[in-house]
């Protein structure tokens, strides 16, 4: 049997070993997907013993997207993006990042074209700088916004190389105008500032589009205000299942069942 996981710290709220049971039953493959909890401080001797294990894949979800890019061989998108969210165990750790793909096919499901919007980013972690990178790619304008000035500074220094990115501090966002807004902080996740929100509510206004990365609750604060102001709003368990499936093909080379993930990652939430 073989056997994929998902590191994180916390990480007991994840609904993707739910999901990839569920497509690996489906598939009638031989293996198990769990979850576990690593700390910061032991994430080196996690890669290790994963890989001494025989372990075939992680996904990696916070804190670990950027660090673990220094103990793995990144492809070229992870190494652009600077964090990366699957590793795929062969004579040398594989480092990807899914989370843009994610992010993209989660907007695009939900009808929002990206092309020529504003988009404001909250947050400048691993979810912040992937998707980032992916909107620039797609011809729209990124605004990144973040408690710490310097990390935000940074994400837009690096993605400037490739599209139109600028920084705007948090005591500004008044001022802004845009089309998007997309949380990329763990603020509103289950186990994390539940029923908080990542920015002043001021900022939800009617026609724009909210999307929040948190997928556990389904419906964050966040979310909850968005639909009560008018706003289209755009789930984090889509780009999880994106983000997922997208990983599953990159360990086992095959289409996963995207229905039955999505179910079952939907059950999970509700349990």
């Amino acid at each position: 049997m073989d056997c994929y996981g998902v590191i994180g710290h916390p990480v007991k709220h994840s609904v993707s070993p739910a999901m990839h049971n569920a497509a690996f039953r489906a598939m009638k493959i031989d293996a198990v997907y769990a979850s576990f909890d690593v700390k910061p401080e032991d994430l080196k001797k996690a890669i290790e013993g994963a890989k001494a294990l025989g372990i075939k894949g992680l996904n990696v979800t916070i804190p670990h997207k950027e660090e673990v890019l220094k103990l793995a061989k990144p492809d070229e998108l992870a190494l652009r993006i600077g964090a990366a969210n699957t590793l795929k165990f062969d004579e040398e750790v594989l480092a990807y990042n899914t989370d843009a793909y994610g992010a993209l096919k989660a907007l695009e499901n939900a009808g929002v074209g990206v092309s020529g919007k504003t988009v404001l980013i909250i947050g400048a972690g691993g979810a912040a700088r992937a998707i980032a990178f992916a909107l620039v790619g797609e011809g729209a304008t990124v605004v990144v916004t973040n408690r710490t000035e310097q990390r935000g500074l940074k994400l837009v220094q690096d993605v400037r190389k490739y599209g139109e990115c600028v920084f705007v501090p948090m005591s500004e966002l008044e001022k802004l105008r845009f089309d998007i807004l997309i949380n990329a902080t763990p603020v509103g996740m289950s186990g994390y500032m539940p029923g908080k929100l990542p920015v002043d509510s001021k900022l939800i206004k009617e026609g724009i589009v909210v999307f929040d990365t948190v997928y556990n609750p389904m419906e964050t604060a966040l979310i909850k205000l968005a639909k009560m102001r008018g706003c289209k709003v755009v789930y984090g368990i889509d780009m999880l299942v994106h983000q997922g499936a997208r990983a599953f093909e990159i360990w086992t080379g095959l289409s996963p069942p995207f229905d039955v993930m999505k179910k079952a990652a939907l059950n999970a939430l509700e349990r």
